[in-house]
Formats: structure tokens, C-alpha cells, sequence
């Protein structure tokens, strides 16, 4: 945890101090299987052996429920060398928790998918997620 000066924060309506910084993910299995027939099930065995919360699927649920994302499925869509980078699209499928909805007012699973763009650091293999839009 960081605690910076908060004149940093001075163009803000109140005053933050504390910034969190987020865990550095990196996949050096994927990084290594780059350009070879393995890549893509070495990527998403990797992903798919993250820990819950860390990709950004909240954002892709379709009725505004939590996500579940204990049991996800990764499909690797593409993957292009952009240089100092391989980006990637990947489908996740995952559980949406909708609450209230069923007939006795208890929450329910239904199945979402959405899409990832990952960024893959060649030089240190860390790796950012970002949901594609739409």
C-alpha cells in the first residue's frame, strides 16, 4: 500500500490518500510458448488458473449481478505480435449471480460470456486485462 502526498489529489472534489496497487500478474509459461503451437493452451490453462477477482468479467455480466468466476472456461480467440507485446483476445465464460429474481426471491446462476483483450509484456511477461467492449 502507497501513501502519496495528497497535493497529487488536489484537482479532486475530496482529498484520497491511499492508493492500492494491484497484484503484478505475470505469465512466463504463456511468454515462453509464444510463436510455438502450444501458446494457446498454455495461455489458457494460465488463465484459467488465476484467482477469482482478477480478471475484469464485471463489467461483462448482462443483467448487473455479481460474478462467480471460481469455474471459469477460457477460449483463446487470437493472438498477434505487436512487438514489445503479443496482445490477445480471449472469450471467458463464467457465472452471473442474479439475486432476487427467481420466484422464491433467492439468488440464481446464469452463464455470461465475455471478451478480454490481454497484454502480454514480451521483456518481464506481465500481463494487463482489459474487457473488449460490446
Amino acid at each position: 500500500m502507497n501513501i502519496l502526498p495528497t497535493h497529487l489529489f488536489a484537482f479532486l472534489p475530496f482529498r484520497a490518500a491511499v492508493v492500492r496497487n494491484p497484484r503484478m500478474i505475470e505469465l512466463h509459461a504463456a511468454l515462453r510458448d509464444w510463436g510455438t503451437e502450444a501458446f494457446a493452451p498454455t495461455l489458457k490453462r494460465e488463465i484459467e488458473g488465476l484467482g477469482p477477482g482478477t480478471l475484469p468479467l464485471d463489467r461483462g455480466t448482462a443483467h448487473g449481478g455479481h460474478v462467480d468466476d471460481r469455474h471459469i472456461v477460457v477460449t483463446v480467440l487470437e493472438a498477434v505480435d505487436e512487438g514489445r507485446q503479443v496482445n490477445a483476445r480471449v472469450g471467458v465464460f463464467f457465472a452471473e449471480i442474479i439475486a432476487g429474481c427467481s420466484c422464491g426471491d433467492e439468488p440464481f446462476a446464469e452463464p455470461a460470456y465475455c471478451e478480454i483483450e490481454v497484454r502480454l509484456d514480451k521483456a518481464t511477461a506481465a500481463v494487463a486485462f482489459a474487457l473488449v467492449p460490446g
